[in-house]
């Protein structure tokens, strides 16, 4: 044991999932005493997970972390206002969640995901136990917020511009995932904020461990299986990947095969996409698994999708599924712009096309149709030389616990 007690802050954690499920258990394995605050599970159905209602729990134990949860509003629906709610109920109750924690922290990580306002309780956490706050920012904000709501009010763009900084600016240490959003920051808060460091999201070791699933295999061998595994939001621009799929049928891919792995708010007009494009057969959405079954769909892919929707600031992060993609050592085929696709050009290791470039993607399926066989191995080799490199658990984590124990 190291002695040291780290206080996670972020509204969404396990059974919900997100890596940083993961990213705990290792410090827990490195020796260090975690304590989570963080919401209910509801994401991203909007649905209380299984053995979860309002009432809570709300204390409990993961990978011997004591677990804290703050009531909120769920997304039920997925609707703009309850989105909204949703955003701001959580942080509220989490600030006051605060009083109740054991305290004696030595650093307060907060991983934050979308809303930017779960920095809050953080902020207060950090001020209480007098412990250095380190903000790791995987959705900057207000950029992200407008990907997910309809806002074009100049004056609540500078009202969430204004919050943005103001909270970044708190943090003792900022971390990003890429170099391009590490400079947005500094230009942003870079003056009130002691540093800006990058450490890029990591994949879970699970996702190199491919798995042989027999009753997958039997109701999709004969196709050529594209999969696509995360969460269907306006952000992954997945209506363009869906019309691209019809060209490149259209045009002589009988065989090709989309295999949509998740859920999330974008998914009945996908389902209705799917319809219009005459596709019933060609996609198939299996439905949200647990993240240790994806591996079974890596192990049936031919190739794997990346796809991010035509947006300036998404072109700054890179998505945590390209470093899945490539753990699973399988051809990648990629539709987005910026750092992103500045990675999988780097490792070599599939297609890469334009963000929303429907023609291009097409023809980026036609050219993975007619790669020989050495090719495609080859980009798969590619894919996981570079993940070992650049995305393994074991770095990543260890670059954030250095982070989280520097000098203030």
């Amino acid at each position: 044991m190291t002695g040291k007690r780290i206080l996670v802050v972020t509204q969404h954690f396990y059974p919900e999932n997100f890596r940083i499920n993961d990213i705990v258990s290792g410090f827990v394995e490195d020796g260090y005493e975690v304590d989570v605050l963080c919401g209910l599970p509801n994401y991203p159905e909007g649905e209380w997970f299984p053995g979860y209602t309002e009432k809570g729990p709300f204390e409990e134990t993961f990978e011997k972390a004591n677990v804290f949860r703050a009531k909120e509003i769920p997304r039920k629906g997925n609707t703009s206002i309850r989105i909204f709610l949703n955003y701001v109920s959580w942080p509220i109750r989490a600030f006051f969640r605060v009083s109740s924690l054991p305290g004696r922290y030595d650093s307060v990580f907060c991983y934050n995901t979308s809303p930017v306002l779960m920095i809050i309780p953080a902020i207060r956490a950090s001020k209480k136990f007098k412990a250095p706050l380190v903000v790791y920012v995987l959705d900057i904000w207000p950029e992200n917020l407008y990907t997910v709501l309809p806002i074009s009010s100049k004056w609540l763009k500078n009202i969430a511009s204004r919050i943005s900084d103001m909270l970044y600016s708190k943090a003792d240490r900022l971390i990003a995932m890429s170099v391009s959003l590490q400079q947005r920051l500094f230009d942003r808060v870079g003056s009130k904020c002691r540093s800006v460091h990058v450490v890029p999201q990591h994949a879970e070791d699970f996702y190199t461990l491919l798995k042989r699933d027999s009753e997958l295999h039997e109701r999709f061998d004969g196709k050529t299986n594209l999969v696509f595994a995360g969460n269907f939001s306006p952000a992954q621009g997945l209506d363009c990947l869906i019309k691209a799929i019809g060209k490149a049928h259209r045009n002589g891919f009988d065989d090709l095969h989309l295999l949509m792995v998740g859920d999330g708010m974008s998914r009945a007009s996908l389902e209705q996409l799917v319809k219009e494009e005459g596709l019933t057969g060609h996609v198939t959405f299996y439905g949200r698994v647990e993240a240790h079954d994806i591996p079974q769909f890596s192990e049936l892919a031919d190739a794997m999708v990346v796809s991010l929707a035509e947006n300036k600031d998404l072109e700054l992060t890179i998505p945590a599924k390209v470093a899945s993609c490539m753990a699973a050592g399988r051809p990648i085929i990629a539709c987005l712009d910026g750092e992103g696709a500045t990675a999988v050009r780097q490792a070599e290791c599939g297609y890469v096309s334009p963000a929303g470039d429907i023609d291009s993607l097409a023809n980026n399926l036609m050219r993975f149709r007619d790669a020989s066989g050495n090719e495609l191995a080859m980009f798969g080799a590619n894919a996981r030389r570079y993940f070992d490199a650049r995305f393994s658990r074991k770095k990543v984590i260890s670059d954030l616990e250095t982070l989280l124990f520097e000098e203030r």
